[in-house]
């Protein structure tokens, strides 16, 4: 899979361009502010419906206008499809495929992205909900149906709170609430599903990460992945101020990747049973993968508290490219694309020339950096120069 062409209406800085893109590497160059990232957000948009630097899409939209419109070209061997988004600074975004209207939720099914940013450290170094977004985001691009399980749960989550909520306005303590039990069937039928599917990515993503880890760093660190899971007694959410799994503190064990549903369900619904009076006391749902965290170390040790910052960044890197892997193996597409967005400022020559070997062999990489020279010979095949929102030039090498 790769991007053949890539334009922008009103998005971030850029009034309009188009920009060709190649096999191989790609670089943007360009001085900070100038534009570049924007382009690397556009491709990553089509397979997260997202941005990698902000929550919201008003951000993308560009000063002065209500929406931006993103199009880009995908070729899959010799097959053709055009991806069309209309970002809305309010109201609901809109999708075309090919020119025929589809629901925006459809076009991750097309476009496989794997980005890596230095805004990626905050996924080994923020609170658990960096992980559990980074995990879910790969569990779609997987599975695309998993976007919908997740939603699903989500939305049973927030009514359920809500209901909590009300009945601790209330003054209804201990089983008086019958109606609950009915949201917690679905919120274990849902929650269990979730549980499984991150369970079997952690597995998946364990060898990939440590082949990834001792690429880069050069050194074997022993990086390791493990769920920890609100079911299992501990409470992630509660604790994220603190290291993950410091010494005394030791994680819920998670269940193997293996686990039947029935004994999932079964560790759930005790969770909550447990939990209900406290559930009660807070309003707020307290079991479930929503309060779940993805505990990760390197030398035995967790990475959030104590690895340093050149491990950290190795890890974060690592995940990014164990990511690209998984989706390279199973996609019928061909290769994700690949993108590198201001990664090679970071590392020292040795590791720069680590990380060109390794992506190399992908179909597509996308690098962006703000010195040219920062970025190895072998993925400087096609140069694309960014000034002010406008593309200055564009050198392939033929």
């Amino acid at each position: 899979m790769i991007v053949e062409q890539l334009s922008l209406v009103d998005f971030r800085n850029y009034a309009a361009v188009d920009v060709a893109l190649g096999a191989g590497a790609n670089v943007f160059v360009g001085r900070n502010g100038q534009g570049k990232t924007n382009l690397a957000e556009a491709i990553g948009f089509f397979a997260t419906l997202g941005s990698h630097r902000v929550s919201q899409d008003a951000p993308m939209v560009r000063d002065g206008a209500d929406a931006a419109v993103v199009r880009m070209r995908l070729a899959y061997g010799e097959r053709r499809v055009l991806l069309e988004a209309q970002l809305n600074r309010t109201g609901s975004n809109k999708a075309r495929v090919n020119g025929a209207g589809v629901k925006t939720a459809e076009l991750p099914r097309y476009a496989q992205v794997v980005l890596f940013a230095p805004e990626d450290l905050q996924i080994v170094r923020a609170d658990p909900s960096a992980r559990r977004r980074f995990a879910d985001q790969l569990l779609i691009q997987r599975a695309p149906r998993m976007a919908g399980v997740l939603a699903d749960y989500d939305r049973v989550v927030k009514q359920r709170t809500a209901l909590l909520k009300s009945a601790r306005a209330r003054g209804i303590r201990g089983d008086a609430l019958s109606t609950l039990d009915v949201w917690n069937d679905k919120l274990v039928q849902l929650g269990t599903e979730v549980i499984r599917a991150r369970l079997a990515l952690a597995a998946d993503l364990a060898g990939p990460v440590a082949d990834a880890y001792t690429a880069i760093a050069g050194e074997d660190h022993r990086p390791e992945l493990e769920w920890m899971l609100s079911i299992g007694g501990r409470d992630p959410e509660d604790d994220a101020d603190a290291p993950s799994g410091a010494a005394g503190t030791g994680p819920a064990t998670a269940p193997a990747a293996s686990t039947e549903t029935a004994e999932i369900q079964a560790q759930f619904r005790a969770a909550l049973a447990d939990k209900r009076a406290a559930e009660l006391d807070r309003g707020l749902t307290l079991v479930g993968p929503h309060r779940d965290d993805l505990l990760l170390r390197v030398r035995g040790l967790p990475v959030k508290g104590y690895a340093s910052h050149g491990e950290s960044w190795s890890v974060a890197l690592s995940l990014r490219l164990a990511s690209a892997q998984l989706l390279r193996a199973q996609s019928q597409l061909g290769d994700p694309i690949l993108i590198l967005d201001d990664v090679f400022a970071e590392l020292d020559a040795d590791r720069r020339a680590r990380l060109a070997a390794l992506v190399g062999g992908f179909e597509q990489v996308v690098v962006t950096a703000a010195v040219e020279n920062d970025v190895p010979e072998a993925l400087r095949a096609r140069t694309v120069r960014v000034v002010a929102g406008t593309i200055q030039a564009e050198d392939a090498d033929e």
